[in-house]
Order: C-alpha cells, then sequence, then structure tokens
C-alpha cells in the first residue's frame, strides 16, 4: 500500500513551532527504521501520475484529463488549466492563494471570463467550466513548462512561474490581465463584502489528452483533480482516506496536512499529525508493508519486512525525523 501525504515532512520554520512536546511513535518508528528513498518533487499529481503510468509531455497533462472528467470535450487541442487565484503582494515576495479558498461562485466566474475573452478575444478566453476550475484551449502546444497549483498554493510565486521559450509571452498576459482584474465589478462586490478578489490565473497542467490507460490499482482520495487521473487511467476508486477504505486501496491520498501547512498553522498541523499517527499505528499492528510519500519535498520512507526488527535504529528527535 501507498500513503501518499504531501506536506508530511513541513518547512523548517512551522517544524520548529509544531513539534514542540509532540509525541508520535509510530510515525517516528516507520521514519527511523524505515528505508528512505528519494521521489518527485512535483506535487501529488506528478506523482500519481507516475503510479499510474500516465506519461509527461513538457508538462503533466492534468488539463485535459480533469476537463473530461468535468464534463467538457479534450478533442486533439492543447490545453492548459487556468484557475483564478489571489496574490497577496507582501514586503519582500508575491504570494499565491489558490481557488478552493476563494469561494468563487459560477456567476462571478462567467462574469470574469466574460470580460477576458471581450478584452483579449479568442487568443485568450478561459473556460470556467467549474468555478474553480477554469480551462485555456491554445492552437499550438506551446513552449512551456509551468508548476502544480497544489505546488504554488502558499509560496512566493516568483522561482514557480512558467519557464521556457514562450514564457515571457504568457507572463506579459498575466500582466495585462491583472489589470484588467483590479477594478472589475466582481471583485469590487467581494472586496466589499470582504472576500478575496481574483486578480490572476494560474497557467499549469497543460498537454494533450493521453490514452486512456488500464491500471489495476485502487486510489483512495476525494481530491477532484486525483479521482479525475484514477478514472482516466482505470484505476478503481476508493472513498476518501480512511482506515477501512485503505485496507482496499493501492493507493491512499491522504491531504489533511494541506490547509495547515500553506499558511503556517501550527496548532492545525500539531491536530491533523495526530490522526495520521493514528493511521500508522493501527497500520503498524497489522504487520502490512507500506510506503509513505510526500512528494511535496520528495522523500518516500518504504516500512515493511526486515524494517521491524532493526531496533538497532534509535528514534531520533522528532524534528530530526521530520527534515
Amino acid at each position: 500500500m501507498l500513503l501518499v501525504i504531501p506536506h508530511l515532512f513541513p518547512t523548517a520554520r512551522l517544524l520548529e513551532t509544531a513539534a514542540h512536546d509532540l509525541r508520535l511513535p509510530a510515525l517516528k518508528t516507520v521514519l527511523t527504521r524505515g528505508a528512505r528513498q528519494a521521489c518527485t518533487t512535483d506535487g501529488v499529481e506528478a506523482y500519481l501520475c507516475e503510479r499510474l503510468g500516465i506519461e509527461r509531455q513538457q508538462d503533466w497533462p492534468i488539463a485535459p484529463i480533469t476537463l473530461e472528467a468535468d464534463g467538457g470535450h479534450a478533442e486533439s487541442a492543447y490545453w492548459l488549466r487556468a484557475d483564478p487565484v489571489h496574490l497577496s503582494v507582501m514586503r519582500d515576495r508575491i504570494v499565491l492563494a489558490d481557488s478552493a479558498t476563494l469561494d468563487l461562485g459560477q456567476s462571478e466566474a462567467d462574469a470574469l471570463t466574460t470580460s477576458i475573452h471581450a478584452h483579449f478575444g479568442a487568443a485568450f478566453s478561459p473556460r470556467p467550466v467549474r468555478p474553480q476550475r477554469w480551462y485555456l484551449r491554445l492552437p499550438e502546444p506551446p513552449q512551456l513548462a509551468t508548476t502544480p497549483l497544489s505546488c504554488a498554493a502558499g509560496r512566493d510565486i516568483d522561482p514557480l512561474l512558467p519557464r521556457g521559450r514562450d514564457a515571457q509571452r504568457f507572463r506579459a498576459l498575466m500582466n495585462e490581465l491583472q489589470m484588467l482584474l483590479h477594478d472589475h465589478p466582481v471583485n469590487q462586490a467581494r472586496e466589499a463584502r470582504g472576500a478575496l478578489p481574483v486578480n490572476s490565473l494560474w497557467l499549469w497542467g497543460g498537454g494533450l489528452l493521453p490514452k486512456p490507460g488500464s491500471s489495476s490499482l485502487r486510489v483512495a482520495s476525494s481530491n477532484p483533480e486525483i479521482v479525475a487521473l484514477a478514472r482516466f487511467a482505470g484505476a478503481g476508486l476508493a472513498p476518501a482516506p480512511d482506515r477501512s477504505s485503505d485496507e482496499h486501496a493501492g493507493i491512499a491520498v491522504i491531504d489533511t496536512l494541506v490547509a495547515s501547512s500553506r499558511v503556517g498553522d501550527a496548532f492545525g498541523w500539531r491536530e491533523a499529525i495526530r490522526q495520521i499517527e493514528n493511521h500508522l499505528h493501527a497500520l503498524l499492528r497489522t504487520g502490512q508493508a507500506f510506503t509513505l510519500a510526500d512528494p511535496m519535498r520528495g522523500i518516500a520512507c518504504r516500512w515493511g519486512g526486515r524494517n521491524r526488527f532493526q531496533f538497532w535504529r534509535r528514534r531520533a528527535p522528532l524534528k530530526d525525523v521530520l527534515k
């Protein structure tokens, strides 16, 4: 079994606060005695694509796959996700809040994209198939590599902006778009009621629709991107991860640490990691082999076989184990 737990290994700043007086004996046992190995740092979607046999193009082709799952038709076109976001300007950086935090309604999404289409025309006209998931169809595949939204949320966006030969063109479009959105009536109404305005789009997950797969795995997740990938790959689906569903899932995505990690909420992270500790304690009692993976940090840890008998590996302090 594979347990994918993004942000299991938190930032040094969060760890310093969150790990104080925190006891996680099951997690410490696994991370101390288990076999550590590297994994992708490109995020959960990339890690699941690798496991499910979905090949990388310039990007991992999340956009055409989720478009199909949302009821659209990718056909043979190149698609990008163009998700609505809020960018907060700090003293020395610009931090992204993703669409999941915006509580954006369909009527707001429709009004915003109508204005974008009127300004840019067909060359840049995102489609709000879902309020939080917008899609951009391009006539030709651009030379562009992007960062998944899940990796950019809560972080300084400067090193995460699109890269490649066509990146400058898209960055110029984003600058013009931000000026268009600044005084948009939808955003004025949102700010008046205390909601974050939509002041930019995040481009990511571009590609052409690949051939569907026939994976024999079973995936447990409530994340819409992961569910879409699993269905496209032919994998079975289980409910959102819990102790019972994990028993029948080859892969379980546990994303309860994500929200607190993005905002540096030490209390929230501690509460969520305690639930994961209970989860791991129950797994250890079964004697089942499993792997923990954090594709935000690029660390995986395999547990099983001889690991349980390696008593000479002393359990280090939690802060050292989670570095």
